[in-house]
């Protein structure tokens, strides 16, 4: 077990990792630790788990010893409170995730020339091999794929369904033959709506983390934590953060930003994979009519059709999005629970809880703002 993922070399752990999904990058997870967004301060620990063949790394789960449960957009509150009201204590846990990261991506990480099945099966055995010695309350694994979610079932890890609003380009030439799609209230809508916003007087930067200034970045940060200062939560992804992954692997960070009279005014920040567009973060210090929406949906999708990325994944949650062309999609955690009854408890409840998030689903993809039913994306494996 690694309490540090510098104790891993770096090209090893991108062997593994891969770098088309940012979040998983030795770069992104390096810099969290060496600017104390994970540790000790916001309870995120590094344990990371790997398994070894004739010396060289075969395999790697990035796990988190957690004393909260901050930060995972999976939300275990109310099983931390039922622990707790029965004397029982929920933390620490075990998570294996992308910290602050509600986006889909590899969690169980397998040298490419190694059998995924054979070398999976290993990492999974050995952490809950593990846990009978550290004593977890349960592990959760977040955002997994469906490949891994499957494997971590035929475990006895309980699987639980979530829901996000993410776009699919289906080979659109243009916004506008994207916009053609829509109904013409929908379409007449979205018009509206950027046309408020080019009346605002903003000038809109598109800006690679690669090419960034230092301003740039300050200006972006500051924009995220204003956000976090003003509404919820804690901005726990400090400045240095920023400056180091835009120096790092600056090519997978992207900013696009407002200015009015030649100062920044608003903000968001994004991640780029291989076929992926991620919105993270958005922040600003002047309300302008409609802004939001078109610097974190309707840039981030003009850009998608730009460079012929397949889809756009803006963030956790969004009703709001579906008017916008973002389709409900699901999502899965898998968690394991030590507590036999508890267990019995809580599978029940996800239970309950898929039934209602597949209604939910169809309910909400009966919303959708295109003209023709679209055709459902596969999962990802």
């Amino acid at each position: 077990m690694h309490r540090s993922i510098s104790e891993i070399d770096k090209a090893d752990w991108n062997r593994l990792a891969g770098t088309c999904y940012p979040f998983m990058r030795h770069e992104f997870l390096l810099a969290l630790e060496q600017n104390k967004c994970t540790g000790k301060t916001y309870g995120w620990l590094p344990r990371h788990m790997a398994v070894y063949e004739g010396g060289n790394i075969a395999g790697v789960l990035p796990l988190y010893e957690k004393d909260n449960s901050y930060g995972e957009f999976v939300f275990d509150s109310s099983w931390a409170d039922a622990y707790h009201r029965h004397g029982i204590p929920y933390y620490p846990k075990w998570v294996v995730a992308a910290p602050y990261t509600p986006a889909t991506g590899p969690r169980i990480l397998v040298d490419p020339d190694r059998d995924w099945q054979e070398v999976s099966t290993c990492l999974v055995e050995n952490v809950l091999s593990t846990r009978k010695t550290s004593e977890p309350s349960s592990i959760h694994f977040l955002f997994t794929t469906e490949k891994e979610s499957a494997l971590l079932e035929q475990h006895g890890f309980l699987r639980r369904t979530g829901c996000q609003f993410h776009w699919h380009n289906h080979e659109y030439r243009d916004f506008q033959d994207f916009l053609a799609t829509f109904t013409a209230k929908k379409r007449k809508n979205v018009k509206q709506e950027r046309g408020y916003a080019s009346q605002t007087g903003v000038e809109i930067d598109i800006i690679r983390g690669e090419n960034a200034t230092d301003e740039q970045l300050q200006y972006a940060h500051h924009f995220y934590r204003k956000t976090f200062d003003e509404k919820w939560g804690t901005a726990t992804l400090s400045p240095g953060f920023f400056m180091q992954i835009a120096e790092t692997m600056g090519e997978q960070l992207l900013l696009i930003m407002a200015r009015r009279n030649g100062q920044y005014v608003a903000g968001a920040i994004f991640f780029l994979g291989d076929d992926t567009l991620y919105g993270r973060h958005w922040g600003c210090i002047e309300t302008h009519s409609h802004l939001y929406f078109e610097l974190c949906f309707y840039q981030g999708i003009d850009y998608c059709i730009r460079h012929k990325l397949k889809r756009f994944e803006p963030g956790a949650q969004g009703e709001h999005k579906i008017s916008r062309g973002f389709l409900p999609t699901p999502t899965w955690s898998v968690h394991w629970i030590r507590h036999p009854e508890f267990r019995q408890a809580i599978k029940h409840f996800l239970q309950h809880e898929t039934e209602g998030m597949t209604h939910y689903l169809a309910e909400k993809h009966s919303h959708s703002p295109y003209k023709l039913q679209t055709p459902r994306e596969p999962v990802r494996e």
